[in-house]
């Protein structure tokens, strides 16, 4: 597994599909409070082969280093910056969920080489943010499996209980400790960039569950107005891992979207 070195901090991250289209340009996950990166497997699936994919592990999670906390959202888009210079990518379509999102957000505000941004359960500022409502103790099972209660809706919970389960083992094998999870709520709280939306101009899918409870409708409808170039893609009755549970209908969004913003795959 290949790793990028940020001031010191190793930063380990997978690439997957790497000969596929132009390549300066890849689609770069950004994780969210906490969580490892199965997160993003739902979406992995539809994204890796009609694009290069880079799945990084956030700082304070999986095999990434765990430096003391707090940590700021900028240090973590500092990660991510370097994970796409050790790769070459010139063009990054950036996929954030959550903290992962306001990650973006703050590195499409300091850097050029974001071209696209897609936030999931993402708010302009932090105090719309509820960490907790993401993250369980992966010391303890039964914190994790009653997490998903607020995560996926009651419906997909009574249907899909397979995915429960896999979700339960993943979390309990990938998710950050309670350090390296405080270092990442600190990140949450510090973030705002509410007043500064006008500056960030890169084209941004907004993509929210109309139930999600960590960050409520009206911020992502809010951060969504206040970008010049927002679109907000709302899914009706999902929760905040709306990724997972509503999955055919975000990856078409993303798929969509991509191929408005990103280099045609298939032009070489």
């Amino acid at each position: 597994m290949p790793h990028a070195n940020n001031a010191g901090v190793e930063i380990r991250y997978e690439v997957d599909a790497p000969d596929v289209g132009d390549p300066d340009e890849a689609v770069v996950f950004c994780g969210d409070v906490g969580l490892g990166a199965w997160q993003f497997g739902w979406q992995h699936a539809a994204l890796a082969g009609p694009h290069t994919v880079i799945t990084p592990e956030t700082r304070g999670v999986g095999r990434s280093d765990a430096p003391p906390g707090p940590y700021t959202v900028e240090a973590l888009a500092s990660d991510v910056d370097a994970v796409c210079a050790a790769e070459g990518v010139r063009n990054a379509h950036l996929v954030g969920y959550g903290l992962g999102g306001m990650v973006a957000l703050a590195y499409a505000l300091a850097s050029s080489r974001p071209a696209s941004l897609s936030v999931i359960g993402t708010p302009p500022a932090g105090d719309a943010y509820n960490p907790d409502g993401v993250w369980a103790d992966p010391s303890t099972p039964a914190a994790v499996k009653g997490s998903l209660n607020g995560l996926l809706s009651e419906s997909f919970r009574e249907t899909h209980p397979d995915v429960l389960s896999r979700i339960v083992e993943w979390r309990l094998g990938e998710d950050a400790g309670r350090e390296a999870f405080e270092a990442h709520r600190a990140a949450v709280e510090e973030f705002d960039v509410s007043d500064r939306l006008y500056e960030l101009t890169t084209p941004t899918l907004v993509v929210h569950g109309t139930e999600d409870t960590v960050c409520p409708k009206p911020a992502a409808e809010g951060l969504a107005e206040g970008l010049p170039r927002g679109e907000l893609h709302s899914v009706a009755d999902a929760r905040h891992l709306v990724g997972v549970e509503a999955s055919a209908a975000v990856n078409d969004a993303l798929v969509g979207w991509l191929a408005e913003h990103a280099a045609d795959p298939f032009s070489e």
